[in-house]
């Protein structure tokens, strides 16, 4: 069963403007290899129309925008003010801004109307969510896509027979969850649940810790 997060949004908000200068060297490095792994599942193409929610550094996003091309548009939202601003320095460094729209906001409610976009992708941010906001989140994706529509994943899970390392990784989460902030999720049955077909999947290991890669589409 996922565990349920005490805590508020305030606090995030706060936790993360404080390790927006710093999450590249602290946790960037370690989860760059997965979020490429996903952004290869969602196979993002020239003209596509793409929402990227957590978009935090923006690693994923100068990828998405360089991949869609100036006829195409990349929209993403995030709690933090502070890694927004570190998202628009990347980009503005790499020369890339008019087909990019980034701004503040919370996937529980998305202000996109429905149909907007061609994809979608999270990469570490769904196990972010309570349990209940789960669904809430899946259910704003799906209402965003076009009919065919992809979503691309990339999340902790939580196997049937959680080993050690899992175990040991939720005590520490029940404990600091400022600290230790997600914690793994029944990906896949969310998304099954959510009106999702899964296209592709595939566990990996980080850490020891079960983490799946998915793509998704909306019938």
């Amino acid at each position: 069963m996922t565990s349920q997060i005490a805590r508020n949004r305030a606090r995030t908000v706060h936790n993360y403007n404080r390790l927006s200068r710093w999450y590249d060297g602290l946790a960037g490095r370690a989860e760059k290899k997965y979020r490429h792994l996903g952004l290869q599942a969602l196979d993002p193409r020239a003209g596509e129309r793409i929402l990227e929610i957590g978009f935090g550094t923006g690693q994923c996003i100068l990828v998405l925008a360089k991949a869609v091309g100036q006829g195409g548009k990349v929209c993403g939202i995030d709690i933090s003010q502070g890694m927004l601003a570190v998202a628009e320095k990347r980009l503005r460094k790499a020369g890339i801004g008019e087909w990019v729209d980034l701004r503040i906001g919370d996937a529980v409610q998305l202000s996109f109307e429905p149909g907007s976009f061609d994809a979608v992708f999270m990469s570490f941010v769904l196990e972010l969510f309570d349990a209940p906001e789960v669904p809430l989140v899946l259910g704003e994706c799906r209402q965003v896509l076009r009919p065919g529509g992809r979503i691309g994943l990339v999340a902790m899970a939580l196997p049937d027979k959680p080993g050690i390392a899992v175990r040991l990784y939720e005590w520490f989460h029940a404990r600091w969850p400022a600290l230790v902030d997600c914690r793994p999720i029944l990906v896949r049955e969310a998304l099954r649940e959510a009106g999702f077909i899964i296209e592709s999947a595939q566990r990996l290991k980080m850490w020891g810790l079960p983490v799946d890669v998915i793509l998704g589409c909306k019938p």
